[in-house]
């Protein structure tokens, strides 16, 4: 339980890449505002490394001590891969909701990962996921999957369910401010 809790813990952290799967999306989000406002010339790129650590400040309560670990920290923009940060946080949110889904069909799925035995969700995954390749957008397949249109209600549950049981709260009931 011990080892659970401490592999499991929730704290704020200046490195998107180091981040709890808690706060990890907080990271993403603030990526996607400054690069929204970068595109819509709300923001100067001179600004960038002011702009990153007040909302660092405010969305996760750390300042950066230097640029290396604040605006710079990440090789994306400099890359030109602008509007790619939302994608980590997309790919959070299919899996959470596959899971669910995979979780519906097969009895016992827990249990038998409790086990280490993953050969029933192999199974699942190849018939449902790794069989239809690229057939689909990644919202189409979701969508085929698990009979709902993509959701952040299954991360969110997801989380609050591992979360709340960890810290025995329920955490949809925080208000961030995010």
């Amino acid at each position: 339980d011990d080892f659970y809790r401490e592999v499991n813990r929730v704290t704020p952290s200046l490195i998107r890449t180091e981040a709890d799967e808690v706060t990890y999306n907080i990271h993403v989000l603030l990526r996607f505002e400054l690069e929204l406002d970068l595109m819509r010339r709300k923001l100067e790129p001179r600004d960038l490394p002011e702009a990153w650590n007040a909302a660092m400040g405010r969305y996760l309560g750390v300042t950066p001590p230097d640029h290396k670990d604040g605006a710079m920290q990440d090789v994306h923009w400099s890359l030109g891969a602008i509007g790619y940060f939302p994608t980590y946080t997309l790919g959070n949110m299919y899996a959470a909701q596959l899971f669910a889904a995979a979780q519906r069909d097969i009895p016992n799925l827990n249990g038998d990962m409790e086990r280490g035995d993953f050969g029933a969700l192999l199974s699942w995954l190849r018939r449902h996921i790794h069989q239809e390749g690229r057939t689909f957008s990644a919202a189409e397949l979701v969508l085929r999957v698990t009979g709902d249109e993509p959701s952040p209600h299954y991360l969110i549950d997801y989380l609050a369910e591992k979360y709340g049981e960890l810290y025995g709260f329920d955490p949809r009931e925080v208000k961030t401010g995010v």
